[in-house]
């Protein structure tokens, strides 16, 4: 296939280019800084005033748009919170407007979100065919926003894949390199009281999950990118602790992180018990199910 990705190179994208590559398809970078391209992979300058990325993507089979300022770059100033929405509305539409402007439509768009829509619950499971909780902090606010905008693709005809991305298992950056860091320096423990829920998957499945989406008809609207087995804060530490040979031992207390990070302290402070129920009804199999092999198979890679 043809394949436009907008953020292809983020810690995401670059995986995900890199599989879709070595399966043969032919890849377009939506950048704003465009490199030169070679046999595979075509670069096409967007979001300036003088690009006009529709003019190269007819024929384009599949959009994946994973563009957007990071959540974990600073404090959560207001400043960065409108950096951080202003990014997916205004990129989102920019991706609505090209996928109007083709001649030749795609056949399917994925425009990622994340399960933070699902806000901050200790109790409820979240899948994919329970209604949205009311919004109630930033980055539920964020996600509807980034989901709604995309709509008038759906309604267009197109199948339109909502990849919910839980927290992203790898080596290559994201959260986990930050959560191991205390126990390889022998200080790791419970961050807050360590009940909350982390909606956990390894970065092979999610790219999998990526791909499975692309390929497979059934598949639209919301699709949670999760592992079946979410984990307690508490569990999870104590996992990466087994993995690493390491205590745990040294809790992190909320008042700490609350001064250390501000608002953003939500991101390990608060979370939702998500789980992959549409993928696991339309045949994907896991490679990570349960967390420990997760971690063991990041460790040993390179």
């Amino acid at each position: 296939m043809n394949i436009a990705i907008t953020g292809g190179t983020g810690m995401i994208g670059q995986a995900l280019t890199k599989r879709l590559l070595e399966q043969g398809h032919h890849i377009f970078i939506l950048t704003r800084h465009p490199k030169a391209n070679d046999a595979h992979v075509t670069y096409i300058k967007w979001m300036t005033e003088d690009a006009k990325p529709e003019q190269h993507l007819e024929g384009v089979d599949a959009f994946i748009h994973l563009a957007g300022a990071s959540i974990n770059d600073g404090r959560w100033t207001d400043e960065r919170k409108r950096v951080i929405l202003d990014s997916r509305v205004s990129t989102t539409k920019e991706l609505v407007r090209i996928v109007e402007a083709l001649d030749q439509k795609p056949n399917v768009v994925l425009s990622a979100s994340a399960v933070g829509i699902y806000g901050q619950d200790r109790h409820q499971t979240f899948s994919e065919d329970q209604p949205l909780p009311p919004t109630a902090d930033f980055l539920s606010h964020v996600c509807v926003a980034w989901e709604d905008l995309a709509r008038p693709i759906a309604d267009a005809g197109i199948r339109l894949v909502h990849p919910r991305i839980g927290v992203v298992l790898t080596k290559a950056g994201g959260a986990y390199p930050l959560m191991r860091l205390p126990y390889i320096l022998f200080g790791g423990g419970t961050m807050g009281d360590g009940k909350q829920w982390v909606s956990w998957v390894h970065i092979d499945d999610l790219v999998d999950l990526f791909v499975f989406a692309l390929e497979t008809p059934t598949v639209e609207g919301p699709l949670n990118i999760t592992a079946p087995h979410p984990e307690t804060m508490r569990r999870f530490g104590q996992t990466i602790g087994k993995v690493l040979h390491r205590p745990h031992w040294l809790p992190a207390p909320r008042f700490a992180l609350e001064l250390a990070l501000g608002e953003k302290s939500t991101i390990v402070l608060e979370g939702a018990r998500v789980v992959p129920k549409k993928a696991l009804e339309n045949g994907y199999k896991f490679r990570y199910a349960e967390l420990k092999d997760a971690l063991r198979a990041i460790e040993h890679s390179n």
